[in-house]
């Protein structure tokens, strides 16, 4: 039995992809802030129970989706990546808020840490009750 075959290691690895990937949404947007008519994107709220047998790795593709600019999609259709309902837009018709946005990639990235955290613990709390402890 691997390590991905029991749930909590498949599960935490999970959330670390989602994170990876609403990461590159939100570089999206942050890349896009200025882009007239460039509407936000982002992904759906992650749930354990959401997830259950629903667990895919991801697949890394660059879409071109309007000549102005571009998208380095990293399989966000696995995890519903969606227009975000924007309350402010400007006169060029984006709405994405740059502030908005950096406050949603640092929220992130802290996430995603304690995940890794989280996962590196486990690993080392199983190795220990293996007796394998290095």
């Amino acid at each position: 039995m691997g390590l991905m075959d029991m749930p909590v290691f498949s599960a935490l690895t999970d959330k670390m992809r989602w994170h990876q990937t609403r990461q590159g949404l939100l570089a999206e947007n942050v890349a896009n802030a200025e882009t007239p008519g460039y509407r936000g994107r982002d992904l759906k709220q992650y749930e354990f129970a959401d997830r259950q047998g629903m667990m895919a790795s991801s697949a890394v593709v660059t879409t071109v989706t309007q000549p102005m600019h571009f998208s380095a999609s990293s399989g966000e259709g696995a995890f519903n990546a969606q227009r975000m309902a924007n309350f402010e837009v400007t006169p060029e018709g984006n709405g994405v808020t740059l502030e908005d946005e950096m406050m949603k990639v640092t929220t992130n990235m802290m996430d995603y840490q304690a995940a890794t955290s989280l996962y590196q613990k486990s690993v080392r709390i199983l190795r220990v009750a293996l007796g394998k402890n290095v």
